[in-house]
């Protein structure tokens, strides 16, 4: 079938991109779902630091790149051996996929599943193979959903079916931003009820950790950004202090305020400063975490004996640590009794035409999630 699609053409374009234009508006050919895929209409798809860092060159992929990766839709057909959903459900789109085989899928951590990783670097689904090409020219797949399409087909073990009272617009933030998010409080760092805590970055993913800090006990929340606008929303949903990291004395101003720092620290914005803040903020005998994704030449220093005379914990966190098919439908329904309000993150809605403008407002720092619908 022929879908309309955003599709990347070159890496490292200069911004601004609505005049830049690396992305464009085509229609491309999308073959039929094979054994164990599914044909999703996409209705909602949100833009994340994850697309932006592929445009930007910061995470490298192969291009043309069909791009897009948080969303939702609803099942149009079911390929062979896909026995547990039905045309008409609604889904939600996770950005790596799990075989359920290799060491880390038996091992309850599919965020580290093998061959997804693999099909993710590749472009490819999970399969190996590619359903998007224009005439004789194979369009890769971002991992594995290529959501900023009208239609996508996908991996089953790239979606969560969801309820279908939830609306799209919002549905779609839960396979990227919120699992990641809350995930990194409540799986990776296991936050214990009263602790204390600081976010560092406050995109879509730092400001879903700070509600899951939130509904998870935290007694004391530190939000840290470069962002004003950002700072005022942390604020607004829940963080008990706010600080500005331009501020040359940031981290003696948090130290002191805090009697030494805090329990927990995450770091969501991918940036090594941002890290070197949160390491630095965290107490004697705290877990830092991040859940950054900076350009694999980065490195990142610190004091090493602090990890052994402080008893200190740096730690990963891929996709919240999570198990995609358990925790989306938890955070759902924390969603549903108000518990986890992530739809307050969403701050601007945009066509597919708006995309590179969409991504520009992204860069800027002022938005949190921007909405594509469908």
């Amino acid at each position: 079938m022929q879908i309309k699609s955003a599709v990347l053409r070159e890496i490292g374009a200069e911004a601004p991109y609505e005049k830049s234009q690396p992305i464009h508006i085509e229609t491309i050919e999308l073959d039929p779902p094979e054994k164990g895929e599914v044909l999703i209409q996409i209705k909602a798809a949100s833009l994340c630091h994850s697309d932006l860092s592929v445009i930007n060159g910061s995470r490298p992929r192969p291009v043309p790149m069909a791009l897009g990766h948080e969303a939702a839709g609803i099942v149009v057909e079911i390929g062979d051996d896909v026995f547990d959903l039905e045309v008409g459900d609604h889904v939600a789109c996770v950005f790596v996929p799990s075989c359920g085989h290799c060491g880390p899928c038996r091992e309850g951590r599919p965020a580290l599943c093998e061959p997804g990783a693999v099909s993710n670097t590749a472009g490819t689904l999970l399969s190996g193979g590619n359903r998007l090409h224009s005439g004789t020219e194979t369009i890769n797949h971002h991992l594995g959903v290529s959501a900023f399409s009208d239609h996508a087909v996908v991996s089953r073990n790239s979606i969560i079916k969801v309820d279908k009272e939830i609306p799209f617009e919002k549905a779609a933030l839960f396979g990227c931003a919120v699992i990641t998010g809350v995930g990194a409080v409540v799986n990776t760092a296991a936050i214990k009820l009263g602790s204390t805590v600081a976010v560092v970055g406050l995109g879509g993913v730092g400001l879903s950790a700070l509600l899951g800090a939130i509904a998870a006990g935290a007694s004391h929340i530190v939000a840290v950004d470069i962002n004003e606008t950002k700072l005022k929303q942390a604020k607004e949903l829940g963080a008990t202090e706010v600080y500005n990291s331009k501020n040359e004395n940031v981290i003696e101003q948090i130290r002191k305020a805090t009697g030494g720092g805090l329990d927990y620290t995450f770091e969501t914005a991918g940036a090594v400063q941002a890290l070197e803040v949160a390491y630095s903020i965290t107490k004697r005998g705290g877990t830092t975490v991040t859940t950054g994704l900076p350009h694999p030449d980065n490195k990142f220093s610190f004091p090493y004996v602090s990890l052994t005379a402080e008893e200190r914990t740096l730690k990963g966190s891929y996709v919240g640590s999570c198990v995609p098919s358990r925790d989306i439908p938890r955070y759902m329904s924390l969603f549903q009794q108000n518990r986890l309000p992530v739809d307050k993150l969403i701050t601007d809605f945009i066509t597919l035409d708006e995309i590179n403008k969409g991504f520009d407002l992204l860069a800027k720092g002022d938005s949190s999630r921007i909405i594509m619908k469908f």
